[in-house]
């Protein structure tokens, strides 16, 4: 009995570590989404087609998990067509509502990502709520903004210099009748001898202003009360967010915590128990753990994220592609045509530094303009450019910038970058993140046979228009019983796609 009673302590204890397992579990699986976190992959993914407070190429998106539910939304973003497919009501008079025009599918999404994006698309309309209240101190703001991005916008921003000065807070700088007679007619008020308006035209190198006629004076009052306006707003921007955007706990305790609860379990055996059974079981178990850690941090020799080598020149995709909107693949043009996707050549970045040989954007303590301007001149020096004078130097020996590699796929592995963005379709942030947001590029996905077979299986194929794809897909469909094929079921998850 006496043994009976000390395997029934046993049993306990493992109940209670199993238990408290599956708490851990619950309580990981029922987390909130990260406002931060959402508002980047929002950014990314979602700003091209919608906005959180009107509609725009979709509909609006703010508090939207108040109209769906979160498991109707997660199948929508991961894969619409399907939840279409498979008859959904709502599903299909959202598409009907939009004259038939699909939205782009995410599978690449984890249903963190989409929780993720919910909580900033649930957060941003309480900021919004606060800024209209601000805004209603002043009924002019509103109107002040549409008048502004229709007339100011194409050359002005609030916050940095685009072709003209940044306009945030103007009536600091120059009276209100001064600002009236600049906007109604720049020309006439440099031709009466002003000395700030002759100074401006000439700080901008003589090129003009476009004079507002039409406007009003009650339209430029609007116009500047936008302007003052938007200081205000964006400290309770700032504040809102910084309420927000919390990080997220780190679950990695949990772990420890269980682990070592079971190694006190299995000590406790060794030491205290005299039952044969468990001691033999204890071990084994002990045995199988060990062996399973080992082989799972084998599988991660060589597996890299994040990695970001130092670059001779420090070329910001966060500048070209982020700020200034440059299409990946107007540097990367080989990428829809060729295996590899290309390192441009010096003579892509002088189709634009020709006539850019200063850096006029935002920066920060680190990088400051003479940092930026110093990183053109490298290019210039490196094909020969004189600045000065405009034009190539004669006879000039180029030197060839030593690029570091960044993403290094095994040479056992095959990769065409035409067949995934021309023929897929695929963007080029899904396998290389957001790169828009890097200063530096770095390593972002895994690029494990794991994380390709994963992709391969949760993305269709596009079967319109293709009379191949039509016939085969017969062919798929009648054989796996599905109205959809997966890259997988084409043959994607074949050993010699990728290894020959």
């Amino acid at each position: 009995m006496k043994s009976v009673k000390k395997h029934s302590l046993v049993n306990k204890i493992i109940y209670l570590s199993l238990t408290f397992l599956l708490f851990l579990n619950f309580n990981v699986s029922g987390q909130t989404g990260n406002y931060d976190k959402g508002k980047q992959l929002f950014n990314v993914n979602c700003a091209a087609c919608h906005k959180l407070d009107k509609k725009l190429i979709g509909p609006a998106l703010a508090n939207i998990t108040d109209k769906r539910s979160k498991e109707w939304l997660h199948a929508w973003i991961k894969d619409n067509n399907a939840l279409r497919a498979s008859g959904d009501a709502d599903a299909n008079a959202l598409f009907k509502e939009y004259n038939g025009m699909p939205m782009m599918q995410y599978p690449q999404f984890t249903a963190q990502d989409i929780d993720d994006i919910l909580a900033y698309t649930s957060g941003k309309p309480k900021e919004i709520a606060q800024n209209t209240a601000v805004a209603k101190v002043d009924p002019k703001v509103a109107e002040g903004k549409q008048l502004f991005q229709a007339n100011c916008a194409a050359c002005h921003k609030l916050d940095k210099k685009l072709i003209g000065p940044a306009l945030a807070n103007i009536t600091d700088k120059r009276s209100k009748e001064w600002l009236h007679a600049w906007i109604t007619d720049n020309n006439a008020l440099r031709a009466s001898g002003d000395a700030d308006a002759n100074a401006l035209f000439k700080e901008y190198n003589g090129m003009p202003m476009m004079p507002f006629p039409q406007l009003s004076a009650d339209d430029i009052d609007k116009i500047l009360a936008y302007t003052s306006y938007v200081e205000v707003k964006a400290d309770v921007t700032q504040s809102k967010d910084s309420n927000l955007a919390k990080p997220k706990a780190s679950t990695a305790w949990m772990s420890i915590v269980l682990g070592l609860v079971l190694l006190l379990v299995i000590v406790w055996i060794f030491v205290k128990s005299n039952n044969g059974f468990l001691k033999i079981a204890a071990t084994i178990f002990l045995l199988f753990g060990i062996a399973y850690l080992g082989f799972g941090a084998l599988f991660q020799v060589g597996i890299d994220t994040d990695y970001q080598p130092i670059q001779p020149i420090q070329f910001s995709h966060k500048i070209h592609s982020g700020d200034n909107k440059i299409d990946c693949q107007y540097c990367h043009s080989s990428a829809k045509h060729s295996k590899t996707s290309g390192i441009p050549s010096l003579n892509v970045c002088m189709n634009c530094h020709k006539s850019i040989s200063e850096y006029n954007g935002p920066v920060t303590s680190d990088k400051d303009k003479a940092f930026y301007d110093g990183e053109i001149q490298k290019v210039y020096d490196a094909i020969g450019w004189d600045k000065d004078n405009t034009a190539y130097k004669p006879n000039f020996e180029q030197v060839p910038v030593k690029w570091i590699l960044v993403h290094n796929l095994a040479d056992f592995a095959y990769f065409n970058h035409s067949q995934h963005v021309t023929v897929a379709g695929v963007t080029c942030q899904t396998c290389h993140g957001p790169v828009e947001t890097m200063e530096e590029v770095k390593q972002f996905s895994k690029l494990t046979m794991g994380w390709c077979i994963e992709c391969h299986k949760t993305t269709e194929v596009k079967m319109k228009g293709n009379g191949y794809y039509n016939n085969i897909h017969d062919q798929l469909s009648k054989k796996y019983g599905i109205e959809k094929v997966t890259e997988a079921q084409m043959g994607g998850q074949e050993c010699g796609k990728c290894h020959y």
